[in-house]
C-alpha cells in the first residue's frame, strides 16, 4: 500500500542523508522525495512515498523518529489529506500537434509555459493519476521530456505539522 509520510526535520548538512540511509539499510524503497525549507528557518520539512502494509510503515515510522535530526513524523494517509504533484512536460509540437497540446492542456487545466517552433512546455499540477492521465492522452504525439516533483501532501483542517 502507497503512503505519504511527512517529515519534519532539523535543516541541518546530512539530515537528508540519515534519513535515505535509513531506508536503504533496511532495503526499504523512496518512490519520491521533495524536502525544503519552512517558515521556520531551522526545520525542513520532507515529504517521500513509500510502499508497504502496515507492519512495514509502522517500523519505518518508529524508525524515522529515533533519528536525532527528526523532529514530528506524520503518514497523512491516516487521515484526510490533499496531494499535489509538478510535472513539466515537453511536447514535440509542430503543425496540427500544436492546437492538439493547446487542447489537450487546457482540459488539463495546465499551462503552456514555453513555446518554440517544434515544441510545448507545459506545466501540470494535480494527483500522480491526473498527471498519468495526461500522458496517455497525449497518445501519438512525442513527449521529449518530463520532469516531475513527486508526491507533496498536506492534511486537511486544522491538524498540522507544527512543533
Amino acid at each position: 500500500m502507497r503512503h505519504i509520510i511527512s517529515i519534519l526535520m532539523e535543516n541541518e548538512a546530512g539530515a537528508l542523508s540519515r534519513v535515505a540511509g535509513l531506508f536503504s539499510a533496511r532495503g526499504y524503497n523512496i518512490e519520491s522525495l521533495c524536502v525544503a525549507p519552512t517558515q521556520d528557518d531551522t526545520l525542513s520539512r520532507l515529504t517521500l512515498v513509500t510502499r508497504g502494509d502496515d507492519q512495514i510503515i509502522e517500523q519505518i515510522l518508529k524508525q524515522l523518529n529515533k533519528l536525532i535530526e527528526v523532529v514530528k513524523v506524520q503518514d497523512i494517509e491516516d487521515a484526510p489529506h490533499i496531494e499535489r504533484e509538478l510535472m513539466l512536460i515537453k511536447l514535440q509540437a509542430a503543425g496540427a500537434d500544436r492546437d492538439e497540446v493547446m487542447r489537450l492542456c487546457e482540459i488539463f487545466r495546465g499551462n503552456i509555459i514555453d513555446v518554440t517552433e517544434t515544441s510545448y512546455t507545459a506545466q501540470l499540477v494535480g494527483p500522480g493519476e491526473k498527471l498519468d492521465a495526461f500522458i496517455e492522452a497525449l497518445g501519438r504525439i512525442p513527449v521529449i521530456e518530463v520532469v516531475r516533483s513527486g508526491a507533496l501532501g498536506i492534511s486537511r483542517g486544522p491538524r498540522g505539522m507544527t512543533v
